[in-house]
């Protein structure tokens, strides 16, 4: 009888195995599955959102809200951004003006331009939360809002994209996958300084608004950023008086031309201290300090040495004060408030140890680590957008901000359609004579090289004989040397890149940005401008990586075989014809070995007779005869502006009309075209 049981046993439990295999089975394979999704709707998400929905790609968005832009919703507390909302710059050429719009998402749609939501200057945050709800419904941007991803972890599978899926689980423990993750989360958690006595210190994400709050009190304030100077501006009127402490000194935005830095729009506290009116700043280290409260509710600043040699029991009448030693120590005065505002840092909590999404270091840990590629270094097809991806250009350039990475999610979509979709990246074809007065229109209109400057450039490719050229526009230049592989673009011939870039010694915290005779203005004296301007690096090839790798830290690109520099403009307007577009030319030619002006049909005729190698413009157009063509009038116009001279036979008009003609050998020998302007024309450089 133990044998039949035995096996009905076995029986039972292969049925059960069996079952348990299939459902496990059955589960994975009916999980919710999409090619791409991204975390957060903020404004990178949802401009990502926009790129992929426009391509017809398979995605999700997933917010943790009820709505996109829930940062917005809360931050800045005093609910004022820094971010300007120029509406008028007296031109109609859009990309131009979005230069100077730092607010709008870049769509086909006119009417979500930043300008119809908002007159004011700086806008409020409300404001950005309707902008960012009216571009998701419009747009009709896929969305899963209420939905909180709490974990993100991988399944290895070789059919996948990239060799693994990404299962990301919500806070109703549903699961994902997804083909590759895009993480658009921002940087949201406070930084917190734990020492003692930190238990006494108001965080800026609760700490009140109301200036009545502060009234006839005493306030010191932990950082240095715009949310410390934000909270400084909010109560200046109404304390006793106000401290700022940070490790860093104060960087203003205008000295070190990083749009993070402190903005004038926030720094009354620095008239006042200046100005000697009670309020004032000191550098420590944070780590060091000590916070003690005494019977009064008053807090004491001291040093966390003085707490170490005490009794830990004691009581805060009988901890040693800086004060006790040094009588004038400068934070002797009892503060009635401590305040942290040290701004934020990136979630990793819910990404599991298989991602390997790692900090940086340095300054740049409260960012993911990730390749210029703006892809994470652990894991491939995990890429990292908007303020989150900052580190890419960290006190650089404009990465971590809307008018940034805008530019730079749009790079990010650019290289996903051409690795997973076969699509190369855009660009168009010129013939050469075209090469000038293409690099001219975009220094002057392009707005993703104006905002992310020594990050993003315009990529000139030149077909075989430098007949031709391939335009590709705002490329990472941090990728340079990959730039096939990521674009399906060949660079056999040699290359342009365009970027524009600051003085090399300008910008710094502690930088005279207003001494006498800082902008440069003549074009021989280019390569010393300061202020932002056009910059073009020629290359014979391709850089390599290792050479990519070699570069200083202060160049965005390694050494060239030839570079120019536009000479900076007050204006920002580069059409000067002698300043700005001659020296590009002449710059052109040379790498090139070439004549790029323009020619009279003319002047092609008498380059055809004498020379070898016509110019492009004679190649590409009169001699296949697509050029200029000669009339009286287009004649008498060279003629008067000294360009051709004056060959026409005026005596001998009247036979020819008369009806007596000589013969073809006679008027030759009698009518021989002087050699004079063929001189003028070859050795001439300022024909325009």
């Amino acid at each position: 009888m133990a044998l039949p049981a035995a096996q009905c046993s076995w029986g039972l439990l292969l049925i059960f195995v069996f079952f348990m295999g299939f459902s496990c089975t059955d589960g994975a394979s009916t999980l919710p599955h999409h090619n791409y999704c991204i975390i957060g709707a903020g404004p990178s998400g949802l401009q990502m959102a926009y790129f992929l929905q426009h391509a017809g790609r398979d995605y999700v968005v997933f917010e943790r809200s009820h709505a996109p832009g829930s940062f917005f919703a809360l931050y800045p507390r005093h609910r004022k951004l820094i971010s300007i909302n120029k509406r008028h710059t007296g031109k109609s050429n859009s990309e131009f003006n979005l230069r100077h719009d730092w607010n709008s998402l870049l769509s086909h749609d006119s009417r979500l331009l930043f300008r119809h939501y908002s007159h004011d200057f700086f806008p409020e945050a409300d404001t950005m939360v309707r902008y960012l709800e009216d571009f998701a419904s419009m747009m009709e941007l896929q969305v899963q809002y209420n939905t909180a991803i709490i974990h993100v972890r991988l399944e290895r599978d070789s059919q996948a994209w990239n060799g693994h899926y990404f299962i990301l689980t919500d806070h109703n423990s549903q699961n994902y996958r997804c083909s590759l993750l895009l993480v658009a989360t921002g940087t949201w958690v406070p930084n917190v300084v734990n020492f003692p006595g930190s238990e006494y210190v108001e965080g800026y994400e609760s700490v009140s608004i109301n200036p009545e709050d502060f009234a006839g009190q005493s306030v010191l304030i932990l950082g240095r950023g715009n949310s410390a100077f934000e909270t400084a501006e909010n109560i200046l009127g109404v304390t006793n008086f106000i401290h700022m402490v940070s490790r860093s000194r104060v960087r203003l935005s205008w000295a070190t031309h990083y749009v993070g830095d402190l903005r004038a729009i926030n720094n009354g506290l620095l008239d006042t201290y200046q100005l000697k009116s009670l309020d004032g700043l000191l550098e420590g280290d944070l780590e060091d300090l000590a916070i003690v409260k005494d019977k009064k509710g008053k807090l004491h600043i001291t040093l966390k040495f003085y707490l170490e040699n005490s009794n830990s029991s004691a009581g805060a009448e009988s901890i040693t004060l800086p004060q006790d030693e040094l009588d004038n120590f400068a934070t002797r005065a009892p503060y009635d408030r401590v305040i942290r505002c040290l701004g934020w840092k990136f979630d990793f909590s819910i990404y599991n140890r298989s991602l390997r999404l790692m900090p940086g270091k340095g300054n740049k840990k409260k960012y993911p680590l990730i390749k210029p590629s703006y892809e994470s270094r652990g894991t491939q097809g995990l890429f990292v957008l908007g303020t989150a991806s900052h580190s890419i250009d960290f006190r650089k350039s404009a990465g971590g901000f809307i008018h940034g990475f805008r530019y730079t999610t749009r790079a990010v979509h650019r290289l996903l359609e051409h690795r997973h979709h076969g699509v190369p990246w855009p660009s168009s074809v010129y013939p050469i004579t075209q090469l000038t007065n293409s690099i001219i229109k975009r220094v002057n209109e392009a707005s993703g090289l104006y905002q992310m400057f020594s990050v993003l450039g315009d990529i000139i490719l030149l077909r075989e004989n430098a007949a031709a050229f391939e335009y590709l526009e705002e490329y990472p230049v941090g990728i340079l040397a990959e730039l096939e592989l990521h674009t399906g673009r060949k660079a056999h011939n040699g290359l342009f890149v365009v970027v524009m870039e600051y003085g090399k010694n300008f910008s710094g915290a502690d930088k005279d940005v207003f001494y006498y005779n800082r902008a440069v203005g003549e074009a021989q004296h280019a390569w010393q401008s300061n202020f932002l301007h056009p910059v073009i690096y020629y290359y014979k090839q391709l850089p390599t990586v290792r050479e990519m790798s070699l570069r200083p830290p202060d160049w965005p690109l390694p050494r060239p075989d030839a570079v120019h520099h536009i000479v900076e403009d007050f204006l920002t307007d580069w059409t000067a014809p002698n300043a700005h577009i001659l020296p590009l030319r002449r710059f052109l030619e040379n790498c090139l070995d070439t004549d790029l002006r323009s020619f009279f049909a003319e002047s092609c005729f008498l380059f055809a007779l004498t020379h070898q190698k016509l110019p492009p413009f004679c190649q590409q157009g009169y001699m296949r005869m697509q050029g200029l063509v000669g009339n009286k009038r287009l004649r008498q116009h060279a003629v008067e502006a000294g360009l051709l001279e004056d060959h026409t036979v005026t005596h001998f008009t009247d036979e020819l009309l008369g009806g007596q003609r000589g013969s073809r050998d006679q008027l030759l020998k009698d009518h021989v075209i002087p050699s004079s302007p063929l001189h003028y024309l070859v050795t001439t450089k300022d024909e325009l």
